[in-house]
């Protein structure tokens, strides 16, 4: 399949690991606070990578690089998603997907064969369909449920696992983040994502101050009681 960017080497995107990124393209959730507002839409034009450049990429990088991240947009909307990390996970790479979770039956399928190493997925707004329209704007009934059940299966899984939310002043308060620490309570990570203005999907957004540090910290504190670890992460 084809991926609108790669970034070479990160630090951050695989704890302790040396990672490459593949961004994909698309979106099926709409949220106003979008930091990659430019990866939601399927451009007519072809994109930058395909896959074969990018195996070529990390046959040369292996000794070097230890991980693959593929993260979006939502890269678990495109069908060729596990055809593709298993030709990475064969190139002796450890894999991490990061995804919205609303695409539950291909994550059980990437889980049950092992292909995946480390999952990241986003939760939104407190596990509440309503509350999951207003923060998301554009999510259908079979999206909300395929959420619910993703949390379930990485809730079960051998895996590293983390939880995480960027916090956004307008749409979360304290009881939010705590009621979605408390669905998720025995998670092994959830990180608090704080919200930045500085790019967003929604213009209205870049208007919005962000939680203070002190306040990030005070709704860590909330979330503790339920998860075994808590982090702040500062975009």
């Amino acid at each position: 399949m084809k991926y609108a960017g790669l970034l070479k080497q990160s630090l951050i995107d695989y704890p302790g690991e040396i990672a490459a990124v593949l961004f994909t393209r698309g979106c099926n959730f709409r949220c106003p606070f979008c930091h990659n507002p430019e990866l939601l839409i399927k451009p007519r034009d072809p994109e930058p990578y395909d896959l074969e450049e990018i195996l070529d990429f990390l046959r040369q990088r292996r000794g070097f690089l230890d991980a693959v991240v593929v993260t979006g947009g939502e890269p678990t909307l495109h069908a060729e998603l596990p055809g593709d990390l298993r030709c990475m996970k064969d190139l002796g790479y450890l894999v991490k997907l990061d995804t919205n979770g609303s695409h539950a039956a291909m994550l059980e399928g990437l889980l049950q064969e092992g292909i995946l190493d480390y999952v990241a997925m986003d939760i939104k707004a407190p596990v509440d369909y309503k509350k999951y329209q207003q923060v998301c704007r554009q999510i259908s009934a079979d999206d909300f449920f395929n959420v619910r059940s993703s949390i379930q299966l990485l809730l079960e899984a051998e895996i590293a696992v983390e939880f995480r939310t960027t916090v956004v002043p307008y749409l979360h308060n304290a009881e939010d983040i705590e009621a979605i620490a408390h669905y998720i309570k025995g998670a092994q990570q959830y990180t608090l994502q704080q919200f930045h203005p500085r790019v967003t999907l929604d213009p209205g957004y870049s208007n919005i101050a962000p939680y203070s540090s002190g306040e990030m910290e005070a709704l860590a504190d909330r979330c503790r009681p339920y998860v075994k670890e808590v982090s702040i992460l500062n975009l």
